[in-house]
């Protein structure tokens, strides 16, 4: 299934600043880029590195001057997915046999405090056997408890917050799901990449469990299709995956988000009733 992404972003700089652009399409297993470019207005040395995994596509760009920039990218992207009967999906690895690459994945982290959630993970989901079942609770549950209201939070907002303040955006949904997942012993990692049908249209987060040896996609907020979506980055949680990591004194003036299908017979995926439709993989 092929879709064009792209963004703009327009920044004012005041002082010398460096930034981490993370907005290139990963180029995965299920993922192939066809064509891309990336330009800069006016025209600014970029440079490109990757995550260890080499999967994540970084863009390190020092600007020593007060100027306004935009940085433009776009890209047309090949996506493919697994789709998984959940009777597959039934069990959790024990700590104990998880590979290493899935360790990260079981710990606290900055953003989602899994330590101080255990009590209220084992209270509402640990009476649940079935893996893919506990985790799709946890999505409806986020879906049903926590208001989706924009501008409510800011960058430093935590699972934990969300938990008190009990709304947030996708990026704090997403952090509570991982959240819970962890304290009940489920490896889950942070999903950002641009939404097909998203509105207003901005970069989308959700989020990956690890069940049955398969990464998972959930998505709390309900927002977007799941076979819409061309992945930028996993990380532990926010802190790995930002969009633009930012060193200085600056301030985004303008974001232009898009994520359009190139196929006619392109059929939206939605996972309302995840017990009695299929899990989905994009590994």
């Amino acid at each position: 299934m092929k879709f064009q992404v792209s963004c703009e972003l327009q920044y004012e700089v005041r002082m010398p600043t460096t930034f981490i652009f993370n907005i290139l399409v990963s180029r995965t297993s299920s993922q192939t880029v066809l064509e891309e470019t990336l330009t800069t207005n006016p025209v600014l040395p970029l440079e490109e590195f990757t995550s260890q995994n080499g999967e994540t596509r970084f863009i390190r760009l020092q600007v020593n001057d007060k100027i306004k920039f935009t940085i433009s990218y776009k890209a047309t992207v090949d996506l493919h997915y697994n789709m998984i009967d959940p009777k597959h999906l039934l069990t959790t690895i024990p700590v104990n046999k998880l590979d290493a690459d899935v360790i990260p994945y079981i710990f606290p982290s900055r953003y989602c405090q899994s330590d101080k959630l255990q009590k209220l993970a084992v209270r509402e989901f640990g009476h649940i056997t079935n893996a893919y079942a506990k985790v799709s609770a946890i999505n409806e549950w986020i879906y049903n408890n926590v208001e989706y209201h924009p501008g409510l939070t800011t960058s430093s907002t935590s699972a934990h917050d969300t938990i008190t303040e009990r709304a947030g955006v996708c990026r704090d949904f997403a952090h509570l799901g991982i959240a819970l997942c962890r304290a009940l012993s489920i490896p889950a990692r942070y999903f950002t990449g641009y939404a097909y049908d998203l509105h207003p249209p901005d970069f989308h987060a959700c989020f990956e469990a690890y069940i049955g040896g398969e990464w998972i996609f959930f998505d709390p907020t309900k927002l977007v299709p799941a076979n819409g979506l061309v992945k930028i980055a996993n990380g532990r949680d926010a802190a790995d995956a930002a969009v633009a990591s930012i060193f200085g004194n600056t301030t985004c003036m303008v974001m232009n988000v898009k994520c359009e299908s190139l196929e006619e017979t392109f059929k939206p995926y939605y996972i309302h009733d995840a017990d009695k439709q299929k899990g989905l993989s994009y590994q």
